[in-house]
């Protein structure tokens, strides 16, 4: 299918339209669907937002039969923040759950990542595929070498997310040089069950899409999961060095829209 054929189109929000329908699909998701909140979600007009998103890009996937002028034409959202912005932003969204001094101190071209959501109608076609490939996108023309942000497992009882919690520390914890911590305020250890008694395949089916995603891309978690309960979430930390992908890896993340 080619890009003028698609029912979608991807872009970067540089209109409040915009902004504003990724907002609302935020709050359609994160707070209707999943029970967040916070203290900037607005109930009234149904928009979930924060003291970040003025400082952020906001990537758009915008259902083309409904870009017609209203604000329910975003049916999926990214949005990301280049390591030149922290100091502008104060500080990057994550190091409210996560100690980053390793990333920090790297030297490398950063890319924080959040607010990854796609309308339910939505899901289970391309919608995602489209937003991963104008992640890549962005990512390859601003040469971004670490990418990172969290992502969340649905509720905050530690012990029914035991089996994919410890999964990932078992088998995907960082590399010392890219280990950021959670930090000890709502810190959840994740190595709750020993290595010899987990079962993968329940485990995999326990992770969220989107992780299993970074997984498959050569992606790493860090030291410890947080609980979010403003969102209901139990978070991990993800990690990933785009240069020291596999070939196949980087082929699948580089894939243009146009080839899907």
């Amino acid at each position: 299918m080619s890009a003028e054929d698609s029912p979608y189109l991807l872009r970067l929000a540089t209109t409040d339209r915009d902004v504003i329908a990724a907002q609302r699909l935020r709050y359609e998701v994160f707070v209707a669907e999943l029970g967040g909140d916070g203290p900037l979600v607005d109930h009234a007009t149904r928009l979930e937002r924060d003291a970040f998103d003025p400082y952020f890009d906001h990537l758009v996937l915008v259902d083309r039969s409904r870009d017609t002028g209203g604000a329910d034409h975003v049916v999926g959202a990214y949005r990301v923040l280049p390591g030149d912005r922290r100091a502008a932003a104060g500080r990057f969204y994550s190091e409210a759950e996560y100690d980053l001094t390793p990333l920090l101190d790297s030297g490398r071209k950063l890319l924080e990542l959040g607010r990854s959501c796609v309308h339910p109608d939505h899901r289970g076609g391309t919608a995602m595929l489209h937003l991963w490939n104008g992640l890549a996108e962005y990512v390859l023309e601003r040469d971004i070498e670490i990418l990172f942000g969290v992502a969340s497992f649905h509720g905050i009882d530690a012990v029914s997310l035991a089996e994919p919690l410890s999964y990932l520390y078992h088998t995907h914890l960082a590399p010392a040089e890219m280990r950021v911590r959670a930090r000890p305020e709502h810190r959840q250890e994740m190595d709750l069950i020993a290595a010899t008694d987990l079962d993968r395949k329940r485990a995999m089916a326990a992770t969220p899409a989107l992780i299993k995603a970074y997984l498959r891309l050569g992606g790493f978690v860090g030291d410890g999961a947080w609980i979010d309960r403003d969102f209901n979430t139990t978070d991990v930390c993800l990690v990933m060095n785009t240069t020291q992908m596999s070939a196949r890896h980087r082929d699948f993340y580089i894939r243009k829209q146009g080839q899907t």
